[in-house]
């Protein structure tokens, strides 16, 4: 990591140890406040339990003109960012994204729309819905590695992380503690429970916590639709189409609206809120991802809205396309963010223990 970064997030993070005028607000600084000083590992770990809501910026006395000069926002979330590329692996692909994501996705999106589109030509003699266009076998080689192997590439680049911050044995407490936290977006209500500051700065709002909950639980209803399916078609020979009101459906079409209502509110605060509070190179990589998994769910919508009509032959390419090109980007998107975070918000809650 770079090792100005971190030199700046530290002295930042004394002064607001000096003063813990925000000390109720999340997270960060009840943990900032058990230390004296401040190690590398602390400071990555801090910066990974910041969820960038704003609020102790538009709070501090000592930002700019100040001589103090304090953003610990921008700090923790500029060290953050250098965390998930330091921790990486392959770290051949951990600055990518950020340099032209929207770019980058949008392309790897029509590259493999059109690989699936041309693979059409050797769809079966016979299958019903999607599979009449391409051959469960065929997806399944395909989307099992891809699903697979960025797995394993997060599995390593977390535990290069836990080494980092100095992470030990973890309890089930800790872990249903970390949940219990990121299920509620605990530190998104800056505290107080009003909420925090991130598009607008004297005004407090809920926006940002409600939009990444339906991000959060449309994504955990979209994969369990996936997964009951897979359990249908094993274990029990039940091969898709399933109608409207089997077990995937009725998990996946409200998983995919959350995920689109989800998605379009954190871009449209995204747009509003000040750049300068976050990491501003990374603002690319970061709304792209968004982008990409709102083109998952619209796309996945769509091709279900679709079935039946001669649509599905470029929907279901394109839809295929998007989910290929998020499972692919995963260790290296903004998607890295919730592994991370649940990482931190684990070693936070053993360290709430221990104390």
């Amino acid at each position: 990591m770079q090792t100005d970064l971190i030199q700046e997030a530290r002295r930042q993070a004394e002064i607001c140890n000096a003063c813990r005028y925000c000390e109720g607000y999340c997270s960060v600084f009840p943990a900032l406040h058990r230390e004296r000083a401040f190690s590398d590992g602390d400071i990555t770990q801090l910066a990974n339990l910041c969820h960038n809501c704003r609020g102790c910026y538009y709070a501090c006395q000592y930002t700019a003109p100040h001589e103090f000069d304090l953003n610990l926002p921008r700090a923790l979330a500029e060290v953050r960012q250098a965390s998930w590329k330091d921790h990486a692996w392959p770290r051949g692909f951990a600055h990518l994204f950020d340099r032209s994501g929207v770019l980058m996705a949008g392309g790897l999106v029509l590259g493999f729309a059109l690989i699936f589109a041309l693979a059409q030509a050797l769809r079966p003699d016979s299958g019903a819905g999607f599979y009449a266009y391409m051959s469960h076998g065929l997806m399944v080689t395909i989307f099992t590695p891809a699903f697979l192997l960025p797995l394993l590439a997060i599995a390593v680049s977390l535990r290069g992380y836990w080494r980092t911050v100095g992470g030990g044995p973890v309890r089930p407490g800790d872990i249903w503690g970390a949940l219990r936290s990121a299920g509620r977006m605990k530190n998104l209500d800056g505290g107080h429970g009003d909420g925090c500051n991130f598009e607008e700065e004297d005004r407090f709002s809920q926006a940002r916590r409600h939009f990444h909950q339906a991000v959060l639980y449309g994504f955990l209803l979209s994969f369990a639709s996936t997964a009951s399916g897979t359990v249908l078609h094993y274990a029990f020979g039940l091969e898709a189409p399933y109608g409207f009101f089997s077990l995937p459906k009725l998990l996946g079409v409200p998983g995919g609206l959350l995920l689109s209502v989800g998605c379009a509110g954190l871009a449209w605060l995204k747009l509003k809120a000040d750049p300068e509070l976050g990491a501003p190179a990374a603002w690319g990589g970061e709304m792209a991802f968004v982008l990409l998994l709102f083109a998952v769910a619209v796309s996945g919508l769509a091709l279900y809205a679709a079935t039946g009509t001669s649509a599905v032959a470029w929907l279901l390419p394109l839809h295929l396309g998007a989910v290929l090109t998020f499972f692919l980007l995963t260790p290296y998107s903004k998607m890295a963010h919730g592994f991370y975070r649940m990482a931190a918000l684990t070693r936070d809650a053993a360290q709430n223990r221990a104390a």
